[in-house]
């Protein structure tokens, strides 16, 4: 694994300038997805390396931020069927601080992608996916690089969120896994700022919210916990 790793590190570093973060899948249109519906979502990274030249980061932080951004990107799905994701971390590097204009260096995150039909019992394709994600640029890291405006944190942020758009991209080249209708509109739009806002008067004061509700209020009620139904494993 470690040759092929090593032949990502030049292109990583001396990759243009054009590359973009993804945006928030919060925020962003989520294409249609046809069937599809997150099950599973293991992340592993037990036997990821480092790129020099790269800050440090733990298997274990790695596991986190990437389940949650998967989750993130496909947890809102409603589909018909489940299909499980698996991603195992090859390999990283965050950018540590370099020399303006000189030396410049890049975040990267190299990964296996697997995807599992539950109701068929089996994987999808026959090799693993390999992706490799760029962390991209913006105007504070176009000149002076990440590492001087990142921590190492907000690298594997912006690195994750890259990475749960490029597979979502990739199994969408493959519509036939999850039965996608190409004429389609999209799962969701685009949130815009208008969207987002809300009215000045949307949310009462607790003082507002205790009156309205009475002397038979018992207090603040919680939500109810989502409808998640137990996935059997797939071997």
């Amino acid at each position: 694994m470690l040759p092929r790793l090593n032949r990502f590190a030049p292109i990583a570093l001396l990759v243009a300038l054009a590359a973009c973060a993804a945006p928030d899948p919060a925020t962003d249109e989520l294409p249609s997805m046809g069937n599809f519906r997150l099950g599973h979502n293991i992340v592993v990274a037990d036997n990821m390396q480092q790129v020099p030249p790269s800050r440090d980061a733990t298997a274990e932080q790695w596991v986190t931020i990437l389940t949650s951004e998967i989750d993130r990107r496909f947890g809102e799905y409603e589909g018909e069927r489940l299909y499980h994701i698996g991603i195992a971390v090859d390999g990283y590097a965050l950018a540590p601080p370099g020399v303006p204009l000189v030396l410049n260096p890049r975040s990267i995150l190299v990964l296996s992608v697997n995807v599992w039909d539950d109701a068929l019992g089996q994987k999808l394709h026959e090799e693993p996916e390999q992706i490799l994600v760029m962390e991209g640029a913006s105007a504070e890291t176009a000149i002076v690089g990440s590492g001087f405006t990142r921590t190492a944190e907000e690298q594997m942020q912006v690195l994750a969120r890259n990475a749960a758009r490029r597979i979502q991209q990739w199994m969408l080249t493959n519509p036939e896994w999850f039965d996608v209708d190409p004429d389609a509109p999209p799962f969701r739009a685009a949130v815009t700022d208008a969207d987002a806002a809300e009215p000045e008067d949307a949310v009462d004061a607790p003082e507002q919210v205790a009156e309205a509700a009475g002397p038979s209020a018992g207090g603040p009620v919680d939500p109810a916990a989502p409808d998640v139904q137990p996935v059997a494993p797939v071997n």
